[in-house]
């Protein structure tokens, strides 16, 4: 879940993300989208979500989407159309939303954790080949913060070992790596349309996609308890539905979704020019690729500190993830095997500062000279 900070009493606070400054941005279309469905009297799986699985689809790159509750349930139901379950590994990372590592387990799949590119945050495709064994069907890439993962290489270990990749893009609406959309590359992939996404609706709601018109009918199976008729189950399915309301805001918004990352990308200008003569680590972008900041995180070694001062001065920053999922007490022994140095160590460091598409460059220049303030972080 992303931060959304609270408002104090007769303190002006700069909110870590704000999906109600972007509702009112398109009230009046969002608006009357919600009203068309309501007059409609059609409330599940009926036009505007075979109309937004058909533009998102499109604008991906991809043949089909099909439309779900979240994105752990999308991540849950591609693993499933590639008949991936008990007993069977998959290869991810633990800096990475709980969800990832949720999903794979819904489908009594073993999580195999590997570490990351401390550069990017992203999974290392060094790591991949050490951690490969008979039972591995998959590898789950997790394009985070924003930051596609660097899939080439990924995709050819995939093809050597025949291995499924499914791309979890809950965090990289619009992101391209070599000129092409993040989620064109695997045989599925997964978003999170969570009200603070680069793509968020006004409640919860996910997409999977694919090219294969093989998973793309097996997903649409398992969606709704196996049924290719109404209440005759082919195969052992559940419920997972886009709603018809959450289809209809997201079509709105998949119109301005390029140029709300524009704003986001010229943000993350503004603090990298800000902050580049201090001793914090920044973000960078991986190189042929586009990075969409739907976290701008950066590093600093006095980050616990960097952290209480924002706060006092009404600053909303947060972090993306203080715990890895293997030092989560639940998941606790899942990666005895193997320590994740990069992963641990970056866990200490990381703060997301503000950024959303709505946020003023003012606000922007009043966070940097906040920082800026903040003994022991500008370079002598």
């Amino acid at each position: 879940m992303d931060c959304v900070c609270a408002e104090s009493a007769g303190v002006r606070v700069i909110l870590c993300s704000n999906p109600r400054a972007q509702y009112f941005s398109y009230k009046e279309e969002i608006d009357a989208a919600i009203s068309r469905v309501l007059d409609g009297g059609w409330y599940i799986l009926g036009e505007e979500v075979k109309a937004f699985e058909k533009e998102f689809a499109g604008y991906i790159g991809v043949s089909y989407g099909i439309g779900v509750g979240s994105g752990t349930e999308a991540i849950h139901l591609a693993l499933a159309a590639c008949g991936i379950g008990e007993g069977d590994e998959v290869i991810t990372v633990s800096h990475t939303a709980v969800a990832t590592v949720a999903a794979i387990e819904l489908v009594g799949a073993i999580p195999v954790l590997v570490d990351i590119e401390p550069a990017f945050f992203t999974l290392d495709p060094n790591r991949l080949k050490e951690v490969i064994t008979h039972r591995t069907k998959a590898i789950l890439p997790v394009h985070l913060y924003g930051q596609p993962v660097d899939l080439n290489p990924v995709m050819e270990i995939a093809r050597k070992y025949q291995l499924y990749v499914i791309e979890d893009c809950a965090q990289a609406h619009g992101a391209t790596y070599k000129n092409e959309r993040v989620g064109s590359f695997g045989d599925m992939a997964c978003y999170s349309f969570y009200p603070t996404k680069n793509l968020g609706a006004l409640g919860d709601g996910g997409m999977v996609v694919t090219n294969d018109k093989d998973l793309a009918e097996k997903a649409v199976l398992l969606r709704e308890y196996g049924w290719a008729e109404r209440y005759i189950s082919y195969v052992q399915g559940w419920n997972t539905r886009l709603d018809e309301i959450q289809a209809a805001i997201l079509r709105v918004k998949l119109k301005y979704l390029d140029e709300d990352n524009s704003k986001r990308i010229r943000l993350a200008e503004i603090y990298n020019n800000g902050l580049r003569n201090t001793d914090l680590i920044l973000p960078k972008q991986r190189e042929n690729s586009t990075h969409v900041y739907h976290l701008y995180v950066i590093r600093s070694a006095k980050r616990n500190e960097l952290l209480a001062s924002l706060k006092e001065k009404g600053i909303g920053a947060s972090i993306h993830y203080p715990v890895p999922v293997h030092l989560q007490p639940a998941y606790r022994g899942l990666h005895d095997f193997n320590r994740l140095p990069e992963t641990e160590q970056i866990a200490k460091e990381i703060i997301s500062l503000p950024i959303y598409p709505e946020l003023g460059e003012s606000d922007v220049q009043t966070i940097i000279r906040t920082i800026m303030d903040f003994k022991g972080v500008a370079d002598d």
